[in-house]
């Protein structure tokens, strides 16, 4: 089982291009229709009907269509304006068809029941008023000079008005239900989609909070930890201490466990913005993750982790604070429930950076990979734990990278992090 999160898709972009896109569909069968609704009527029953103005008519919807597959094709944003303006043409068109075919005595009159019901569920409230309008007025000019239908002798105009009419309402049942349920289905997803940018939008108010939080923790923290390495230093340099191997051993490594935490804190800082007079550090990919794995190594297990670099040729890259930091977490994670054994591996796939980290421990249960990348959402059991993944999946989101992460088959989980070189290239000239 795999968890995968990526950026949620713009919503009512994609929402009035797919409903253009079945407006188009709809219109294809119109046009198909009418084709065969006046070769049936002029060919093979004999009646006498206009038919250049009619295929006119036709051509012209096709020719709206062709241009509307363009435009959809380009990735055009479709406001309510354009549905309504789309809605109205093919108000207007079937008005002029009826007119040239007997008017409002013809039985595919009904057909405007459509643009309706379309409108109704398609456009804003003024807007769908406006396609009722529209009809209405159609109708009214329809019961002005029609051009009346000259029916062959012996032809009984009842039974033709009562054969168009259920063929009519055959066609409205079914398009209205296809239809329908597609443009329902639009709508849902759209609403889907907002409601994942309020999710996002929540977390990043979140994680506001919680970078000012840290922020203020590591200005706290930068003073007693100097204080800290002003005594240790003043320790180790003490020509009575300094007699004393075993104390001079401990001094070393609280030496080094200081330098540490002041790094941290440092990160957290140029995160956050805060490190003055500290330019962006120019790298390449391979050794920004050398990096990142030999700082873990001096104050982790350092048999524990093993790098398999598959990255092929190097890039030159602008190292970013945050994602280092996010990655160490996930190396942290890994090593807490697999002392024994992490494999971080580094791959090139196309033009993306592909980072996994595995580890031999328990694995995530179903919970854990559905609630993947949500805030305190931790196996730990401890308070206000749960924050790595979710940091992890918000850094890569705003460098347009995933996460993603699943249990293997052999036993541990994989954490897997896709990201765009582009996101961290370096675009500057060289010295």
């Amino acid at each position: 089982m795999t968890t995968i999160l990526a950026p949620p898709a713009p919503p009512e972009a994609d929402a009035g291009r797919r409903n253009m896109a079945l407006l188009t569909q709809l219109r294809w069968l119109a046009v198909g229709g009418q084709l065969v609704t006046v070769g049936v009527v002029h060919f093979g029953l004999g009646i006498d009907l206009p038919l250049l103005q009619l295929l006119m008519s036709i051509a012209t919807l096709a020719a709206l269509n062709i241009a509307s597959h363009m435009l959809i094709a380009s990735g055009m944003h479709f406001t309510n304006g354009a549905l309504t303006a789309a809605l109205l043409f093919d108000v207007v068109a079937l008005t002029v068809q009826l007119h040239l075919s007997g008017g409002i005595t013809n039985p595919f009159a009904a057909l405007f029941l459509l643009h309706v019901v379309l409108g109704a569920v398609l456009l804003r409230a003024s807007s769908a008023w406006g396609i009722v309008a529209a009809t209405l007025v159609a109708l009214a000019l329809l019961t002005i000079a029609p051009r009346p239908l000259a029916l062959p002798p012996g032809m009984d105009p009842a039974t033709l008005d009562l054969v168009g009419g259920l063929i009519c309402f055959v066609l409205v049942a079914v398009l209205l239900v296809v239809f329908i349920t597609r443009i329902a289905g639009n709508l849902s997803q759209r609403d889907a989609a907002l409601a994942a940018i309020r999710q996002r939008a929540a977390e990043e108010d979140h994680i506001v909070r919680m970078g000012l939080l840290a922020s203020g923790a590591a200005h706290e923290l930068g003073t007693p930890l100097a204080s800290l390495a002003v005594l240790i230093g003043d320790w180790r340099g003490d020509a009575t201490l300094a007699k004393i191997a075993e104390l001079q051993d401990d001094l070393a490594d609280m030496d080094a466990a200081v330098r540490r935490c002041k790094a941290i804190v440092s990160g957290i800082l140029m995160s956050a913005g805060e490190a003055r007079g500290v330019a962006p550090e120019v790298t390449s990919m391979r050794a920004f993750l050398t990096d990142i794995l030999s700082a873990w190594r001096q104050g982790g297990p350092p048999d524990a982790l093993y790098f398999d670099d598959r990255f092929g040729d190097d890039v030159a890259i602008v190292a970013d604070p945050a994602l280092r930091q996010v990655i160490a977490n996930v190396i942290d994670n890994a090593v807490e429930v697999s002392p024994e054994w992490v494999a971080v591996t580094a791959a090139r796939e196309g033009d993306r950076l592909v980072l996994e980290i595995a580890d031999d421990g328990p694995g995530f249960d179903p919970g854990m990979l559905d609630d993947f990348g949500r805030p305190y959402r931790s196996t730990k059991g401890r308070a206000g734990g749960g924050l790595g993944l979710f940091l992890l999946v918000n850094v890569l989101r705003k460098l347009g990278g995933t996460a993603s992460a699943a249990n293997r088959a052999g036993g541990g989980a994989l954490v897997r992090i896709d990201l765009p070189l582009d996101a961290l290239a370096w675009r500057g000239e060289a010295a």
